[in-house]
């Protein structure tokens, strides 16, 4: 697998990935998939601060993690919101977890202290959504830090979120 940066022209390929989670799951809260441009747009925007890196396997690419700004404000330039998006055919074989691993390596690089990830949560799992991104962070040494009840409505039912948290490096 190879790990690199992502470029405007990964859109088309990292919106196949994401397409799904919009269309099929909770773990977006966003009803309509982007068109292509606008998704290339998000790409530049990202990446003129943060990393946007992708995952690939024999050329294709198979997954993306990158991190956005966690507030506008000045004062909270040392922690990100981190987001992750595997392909749904190839989930579970250690590909979030190699993504996250470089991105954490990457942020570290610019001095990035927090990694904060929102997770849209549910007591009870149903098809759109089940508690596996939240068992990830866990495994990856994230720790709750927040939860907002019934603030995301999809699919006809109200879910629930959280942050979650993980501090990468020494506050002085």
């Amino acid at each position: 697998m190879n790990i690199r940066p992502a470029i405007p022209d990964d859109a088309a390929a990292l919106l196949a990935i994401y397409a799904p989670y919009v269309e099929d799951t909770a773990i977006t809260f966003e009803y309509e998939v982007p068109t292509e441009e606008e998704f290339r747009q998000r790409i530049v925007h990202i990446c003129e601060k943060y990393p946007y890196l992708v995952a690939e396997e024999e050329g294709r690419i198979v997954g993306y993690a990158y991190a956005s700004a966690f507030k506008a404000r000045a004062a909270y330039q040392w922690a990100v919101e981190t987001s992750i998006y595997v392909d749904r055919q190839k989930k579970r074989k250690g590909i979030g977890r190699k993504l996250h691993d470089a991105l954490e390596e990457a942020l570290k690089t610019q001095g990035i202290l927090n990694m904060n990830a929102c997770i849209s949560y549910t007591e009870s799992e149903d098809e759109h959504l089940t508690l596996d991104s939240v068992h990830f962070h866990e495994r990856l040494g994230y720790q709750r830090v927040a939860h907002f009840h019934l603030c995301g409505k999809k699919f006809g039912r109200w879910y629930d979120m959280i942050w979650m948290e993980k501090i990468i490096g020494e506050h002085l």
